[in-house]
Formats: C-alpha cells, structure tokens, sequence
C-alpha cells in the first residue's frame, strides 16, 4: 500500500499540474471569443462568467484523459531517471504490479470523467443554450454601453451614445451609421441627435425617438447625398426572436439519448461513454512509454507516446462521424476503436503481462 500510495500520488499531483495548465490555455481562448462577442453587444457583460462556469465541466472532460496519459509519462520518466524504478523492481515490484498499481488513479478518474460526462457537462451545456437565448431575445439597448462604438446586425449598423440612463430608455449625444446594399449600390445613413428615448407601442413594436438632430443619407465617394434635419425622428427597432427551445445535441440529458432511436442521438451517448473509457486504456499504454534509460533523458518518448495519444483521439472522432452518416452499424460505434488501442496497450505490454512472478525481494534475493 506504501508503493501504491506513493505512485498514485505522484501521478495524481502530475495530473493536476498538467490539467491546470491546459485548462488555463483553453479557458483563456474560449474567454478571448466571448469577450470579443461582448465588446460587439452581442452578448450582455454580465454573463461571460456564468458562460464559463457553465462551459467548465465540458472542457475537464476532454482535459482530464490527456493530462492522465502525460502525468503518467512524467511522474515515472522522472522515476526512471531518478533510478526510483530500478529501486523498485530490485524490491520485488514488478511491471506487471505496477500497471496494476496505475489503474487504481486511472479508475478514479476515469469514474470522475464519467459523471462529468453523463451527467455534470450536459446540464452545463443546456444552461449555456439557455443563457444564449436569453442573449439573442435581448435588445441592442439591454447591451448598449455609454461611450462605446458598437457594431450591430453583422456590422451593418454601429451605435454611440455619449450617456446613458440607468433604466436604459434615455440616450444623449447619439450617432448611428447603418450600411445597406453591396458594390455600387451601398449607400450609408447616418443619423446624429442630440437626446433620444425608446418608446414602446401597444402592438410590441419599439422605437428609439430621436430629438434635435440631423440625418446623412449618400454613397460612398459620389456626391450625390441628402441632409436632412430634424426636431423629432423615430427609427423602428427589430424585434428579437425569441428562442426557448433548445435544440443541441450535446445538451440532450443521458438518460433521454439511451431512449432515442435516432443515429446521431445513439453517436452522442457512445462519445459520452467513450471519454471515461479512455482514460484506463490510455494508463495501459502509458507506463511502458514512460519507459526510459537514464542516459537518454525523461523526455524521449514523450512525442510518439503524444502522437499515438492524438491518433487514439482523432480516430474516435472519425468513427463517431461514420456512425452518424450510417457508415459504420451502431452495435459497432466507437467500440472498435478501444479494441484496438487496448490489442496496441497488450502489444506495448507483452513482455510485462507474461513474464513470471519475480520472488520477493527480487532477482537477487536469497532463498
């Protein structure tokens, strides 16, 4: 118990530092495209954090399994070079208890990569959605920031206001400039006002009333424009479509994906099963590549073992699109795949699997 305490700890603290790193990467590029759409108005500042604390479970499960495989590949690279594994089979630990020993922190993850996955992510994803909607239902005015430029409708229309009220119905200092058309028959209005107000109508329409300004209708580089100013100007605002109805795969419940009969429904619950499969095989394969001669260096192995980790990944998510375009029959799925990478962990493990029991103590112990 003091070995496999030992080596489940230095995996597990190898597991964590390497997830953490990754995770940090990852969020910090999800954050950036977020951030981005916020800047835009398209997404409400407020939210950003939700977003990401919905969205974390998803990236643990796709994290976990890789930092799993490079814990190992690092924490016995380092044993090796510190000749903490010679030490250890002198003792009497042979490789085959040692891939017995990695199994017990590869099953612990491998369960927590399961409740994220079946359960735990799902529910993030649909929370997500959830908040998108609201967000797609939302006013330019519900995201409208004072003292900021924001472009609208794909770029077609940008808004400033110098002031804003509290309860977002009163602007100052206005400037809207909105593009219609393409090639030689783009034209541009612009419409500038010194105070405005939104007014909603009986009927559900909205109105942004603008007052004492000017409005700017031309093309680009003919001088053929129209000024026209004006006391009072209302421009109608577009209704938001209002979704509700959550329509992604990914954030389908578990339970509600078992009762489906549809193919791409079945795909998605062998991909949620899959991830937590991963992980043990992944382990298998993993301690005879953290294999190296002290003279070589902890890091030798590390890209092939990082290659054939990407090729295991790329290759379930080919077989998850060929069941889901019928290529494959779904009694077959993504099975296949873990068959095949466990008969290359065997292979790695041969000699391990069916070398005899070393006596205890060792090769060198006495009888």
């Amino acid at each position: 118990m003091i070995i496999f305490r030992y080596l489940s700890r230095e995996v597990l603290t190898t597991l964590a530092a390497v997830s953490g790193v990754l995770l940090l990467i990852i969020m910090s590029g999800r954050f950036i495209k977020y951030l981005a759409q916020a800047a835009a108005g398209q997404l409400d500042p407020g939210v950003l954090f939700m977003i990401m604390g919905y969205r974390l479970p998803g990236f643990v499960v796709l994290i976990l399994p890789l930092g799993m495989f490079l814990g190992i590949l690092l924490a016995y690279g380092r044993m090796y070079l510190d000749s903490e594994m010679a030490v250890l089979s002198a003792t009497g630990v042979s490789d085959r208890k040692i891939l017995a020993y990695t199994q017990g922190p590869a099953l612990l993850v491998a369960l927590l990569v399961a409740w994220l996955s079946l359960w735990v992510a799902p529910a993030g994803v649909l929370k997500t959605q959830q908040l998108f909607n609201e967000q797609d239902a939302m006013t330019e005015f519900d995201t409208l920031a004072a003292g900021r430029f924001q472009s609208l409708g794909s770029g077609q229309r940008v808004t400033y206001a110098g002031g804003l009220s509290d309860d977002r119905t009163e602007l100052e200092t206005i400037f809207i400039a909105e593009s219609t058309g393409s090639g030689e028959d783009a034209s541009v209005g612009v419409l500038v006002a010194e105070t405005g107000r939104q007014q909603m109508n009986a009927d559900g329409s909205r109105y942004l009333v603008l007052q004492n300004g000017y409005r700017y209708d031309g093309r680009p580089g003919a001088a053929d424009f129209r000024t026209i100013q004006y006391d009072t100007y209302g421009v109608l605002l577009p209704k938001p479509e209002v979704v509700t109805e959550v329509t992604d795969r990914e954030a389908m419940p578990s339970a509600r994906l078992l009762d489906s009969p549809d193919l791409k429904d079945r795909a998605e619950l062998q991909w949620r099963l899959a991830i937590p499969l991963l992980v043990p095989i992944v382990a298998f394969f993993a301690v005879p590549l953290s294999r190296v001669n002290p003279r070589q260096g902890r890091f030798l192995k590390l890209l092939p073992a990082i290659i054939l980790y990407m090729a295991y990944l790329a290759l379930l998510v080919s077989a998850r699109g060929w069941m889901e375009a019928g290529k494959t029959p779904a009694a077959l799925g993504l099975w296949w795949v873990h068959g095949l990478f466990l008969g290359i962990g065997v292979l790695l493990n041969f000699r391990a699997l069916t070398a005899p029991n070393a006596p205890a103590g060792g090769q060198h112990a006495t009888a």
